[in-house]
């Protein structure tokens, strides 16, 4: 089956969120751009490292002094806006089998991909896939800012910490 490609550059709103009851619930990472909406499975742990991960890649780019992040770095409450449910409809495109990112400082921009797990269930490396290859594994791409960036992480910590 042909690769599906979700492109998001950017997203009107890139989100974690669940669904279901504490013990019960299913991750999802999404990203919307009009009324496209794009699903994707996580486990809760994905979701855990990936705010972590954006986190620490946000310090470092505050620490080299790039000046996109360091104008987004005053705001104490990033997100706290965006306590909304997740899109509907809820309809998941695929199960992450692993996450990367990046900065693109041409656009700056911080980069979230999500690959689909291969047919074993198994995450697929991301240095082994060509992007290009049709028959690769689906693909969620967004480019966002440093402030979504934090409204992402911000969220994502109070989502995975839900439950408890």
């Amino acid at each position: 089956m042909p690769r599906r490609r979700y492109l998001f550059d950017p997203p009107e709103r890139f989100v974690a969120g669940t669904i279901g009851e504490p013990g019960h619930r299913a991750f999802f990472l999404q990203a919307r751009d009009g009324q496209r909406v794009v699903s994707v499975l996580l486990e809760k742990v994905q979701v855990a490292v990936l705010a972590d991960r954006l986190g620490e890649l946000l310090a470092e780019l505050e620490r080299r002094g790039v000046p996109e992040v360091l104008a987004t770095a005053a705001d104490p409450t990033p997100g706290a806006g965006d306590t909304g449910p997740l899109d509907e409809p809820l309809n998941e495109a695929f199960r992450a089998g692993s996450l990367t990112l990046g900065w693109d400082g041409g656009a700056s921009r911080i980069l979230v991909e999500a690959r689909a797990q291969d047919e074993n269930g198994e995450a697929i490396d991301p240095d082994d896939d060509d992007d290009e290859d049709e028959d690769g594994p689906d693909l969620l791409r967004a480019r966002i800012s440093a402030a979504d960036a934090r409204a992402f992480v911000s969220r994502a910590t109070r989502v995975v910490a839900g439950g408890r």
